[in-house]
Formats: structure tokens, sequence, C-alpha cells
């Protein structure tokens, strides 16, 4: 993607938002001059998910889109399944000619594998009947090509942040840092102090060995470098880069992240997130999309008081960077028996009136589709706070590149596996 196709997107943060489209059986044919109602059974259609951290985010994700469009439809009827890990269970059925017929993909780099392989169907006359490219902005859509035909509708456009418990902070009189040196200089004080610095691990999800590695290439390196890099003008050995993975390893040989490389390895995401929320550990380097979960862990329904707050991931300038990323994608699956009702469902989900119900109500950050204006309405302020931060940092031009979004298959899977050893 080109630079300026992203730039166009960030500042597009704060318009995304779904299309709503409505379905409804066809009436039936009048009988002795009445019309009358022929129930029809209705099209089934499968969707396999991660289940969120906190079970009534679950319950909400669930209500707002899943639920409300099977009471609204009455020719449709979408069966989602909760999977421990939906994307390895997704990825062994359809290889296998099986799978739901929504197929999930942790982001644009997932989702072109699986459409080299024929696994999924081209969207292309799809998106043209359900007039997908009017909702979506033009990069986001760009982003589910392979060669010139689409495969994957973008979801969740995302950006990295630091969180951090701000009742913890306050009753130590440490101030959240701007800087990557501060941030360095705040973690030998917390670990010092008997306090995990970050609740991180990758126990639940091995890819999130690479959130951090882009974060710091982003954020040490500069946006601009790995810009240059990724278009072949600079080497990825350059000392700037060396720097940024050098820190990084630094943190992890330190122990800083969840209090040791075995407890990083080992300690499931719902215990990493216990822990930062009761205070064992100060801060979290984690996307927007942990919007979703975290009051799960804090306050009256995790029973404590702390509270939460959150800031830009610092880098060695001090400027705000956002990384841009797509979160997951939706396509439909190669092997579905019903790819125009699978169309029909999609059209419904990615529309504003389901989106920004999903943002207000459940947190959960927004597609990169054309919102309307009244979107944040009623959202956490430390949410908004992070929606408005992006842009203005987009039009300063302080963003970056998430690894799942902006490199090849091959090199985002060398990313996340190469860098633990």
């Amino acid at each position: 993607m080109r630079k300026n196709f992203a730039f166009q997107g960030l500042r597009l943060f704060l318009l995304l938002m779904f299309t709503l489209a409505g379905c409804t059986a066809p009436a039936a044919p009048a009988t002795g001059g009445e019309s009358a109602a022929v129930p029809t059974e209705k099209i089934k259609l499968s969707l396999w998910y991660n289940p969120p951290s906190g079970g009534e985010t679950a319950v909400c994700w669930l209500d707002t889109s899943i639920n409300a469009f099977n009471e609204q439809s009455e020719t449709i009827m979408v069966e989602a399944v909760a999977q421990p890990n939906a994307w390895d269970a997704t990825r062994t059925a359809i290889a296998g000619g099986g799978g739901p017929d929504i197929v999930t993909t942790p982001g644009p780099s997932f989702a072109y594998e699986l459409a080299q392989a024929g696994q999924l169907v081209a969207l292309d006359d799809l998106a043209t009947i359900e007039g997908w490219a009017e909702s979506f902005v033009p990069w986001a859509l760009n982003l589910g090509k392979v060669g010139d035909k689409l495969y994957s509708l973008p979801a969740e456009q995302e950006t990295l942040v630091l969180y951090y418990n701000k009742t913890l902070f306050e009753a130590n009189g440490w101030t959240p840092p701007t800087t990557m040196d501060e941030m360095m200089a705040l973690a030998e004080t917390i670990n010092a102090a008997g306090i995990i610095p970050f609740a991180q691990s990758n126990a639940d999800w091995r890819p999130a060995n690479e959130h951090y590695v882009g974060e710091f290439l982003n954020h040490v390196a500069g946006p601009q470098k790995v810009y240059e890099a990724l278009t072949g003008k600079l080497a990825w050995d350059d000392p700037v880069f060396v720097q940024a993975i050098s820190m990084l390893n630094d943190i992890q040989q330190k122990g800083w992240f969840m209090g040791g490389l075995d407890k990083y390895y080992t300690v499931p995401d719902s215990e990493a997130s216990a822990a930062f929320g009761n205070g064992e550990a100060a801060m979290r380097m984690t996307g927007s999309w942990y919007l979703g979960g975290i009051n799960d862990f804090f306050g009256e329904a995790a029973g404590n008081t702390n509270e939460w707050d959150v800031v830009p991931v610092p880098s060695m300038t001090g400027d705000a960077i956002f990384d841009i990323g797509i979160g997951s994608t939706w396509s439909i699956n190669a092997a579905s028996e019903h790819p125009e009702a699978a169309a029909e469902f999609l059209t419904y989900w990615f529309s504003p009136a389901v989106q920004g119900e999903i943002l207000a109500k459940c947190g959960f950050s927004p597609a990169p589709v054309r919102l309307k204006a009244d979107a944040l309405t009623g959202i956490d302020p430390r949410a908004a706070k992070i929606f408005e931060a992006v842009g203005a940092a987009s039009d300063a031009g302080n963003y970056g590149y998430t690894t799942w979004t902006f490199w090849p298959p091959k090199s985002d899977v060398y990313i996340y596996e190469e860098i633990e050893k």
C-alpha cells in the first residue's frame, strides 16, 4: 500500500461505520383473493469466532450483531460458534474442504494465503451487487485484493497504545512515559519495586510477538525508515532497526514482560490481564481491540478499586505515533453452498447502524467504513481519546505500519516465529 492511501485511511478513522441492509422473504402467491405468508426454512450460515475474554463482552457482541441479524432476517440464520482458537480451527478445516461459510482471519496477510490456495470466493461481483465500495474507504478494500480480485473485507481498523494502571501509577508517583528512554527507565523502577512492568504474554496467541516487533521498529527507527525499508530503499539490518530489536530483546531478557521469558510463553492472556487490573503489573502494550474487554479487569467487575488510562506507545522523539492495522478480515468460504446469502449478511455486518452499536455498546474497534458523525457519542471517553489522537497523529504524519497488514505473508510469519530465537 502506498503511503498516501494509509494517510487517507487514518484521517477517516473517525468516519468508520457500516451500511445497514435488510432482508425479507418474498411474499407468497395470492390464494382465494388473500395473501398468506408461506413459512420457509432459513438458509443456515456458519461463523466461527474467538470468544472475547469477558463474558459480558461476548454477550454484547452476539446480541448486537449476530442475534440482531437473525431476528430481523426472514431468510437467513447465522450460527455463530465460539472456538478457543478460531483461526487455527478454520485454517485446518478449510484445508480439508470444510469450515464455516463466513471465514474470519487475523489480518490481510492471513487472508492472502487462503486466497492464493483457492479457498476463498472472489468477491468482486458480490461487491458490486451489495455496493460495498460505497461503504468502505478505497484503500481498505484494496487491502483485500490478491492480484486484481477481491477476496476479503477488512474488519477492525486498529492501532496500538500503552495502557497503564492509573491507580497504581498515582499511588507510586509515576508519570506515564512519552519517550522510549522514559519508558525503559520507568520499567526499571517498576521492576525494582517488585511489580511486573508489562502484562504481556503470547501463550494464547503466538503472533502477539509481532505486535512488539512492529511497535519497536516504528517507534524507535521511525515510520519513515520503516516505509523506506518496506519499499526497498533501506536495508533491514540498518543500525536503526538493530537498535529497535536490541531494545525489545533487552526488555524480554530482563523479564519485564510478565516477569520472565518462561511466564511470557506460558501465562494465559486472562491471567496477564488480571495481573494488570489488580496492580501486580503496571502497563500493557496492546491494541485498540483491548478496549472491548479491559473493563472486565478493573473496578467493580473485577472486585478491585483500580482505574486504567491510556497514552500513545512512547517513541524515541516523544512524538505521538500510532501504527495502523487491520485486525481481522471477513471472507466467504469457497466451499460454501450459499455465497449470496453470506454476502447479504456481510452487508448487514459492515453497515453504519450495526458498526455504530458494536463500537458504542461493546467497545470494539470499527472497520474502515464511513461512520456517521455521531459515531463516538456515548463511548468511553478514554476510547474516544484514542480515536481522536489517531486522527491528530495522522494529520501530523506520525503513523506507522503494523506487520500483519503491510508485510508479505511469509515475512509476517517469519517475524513472529524467528523473534523468539
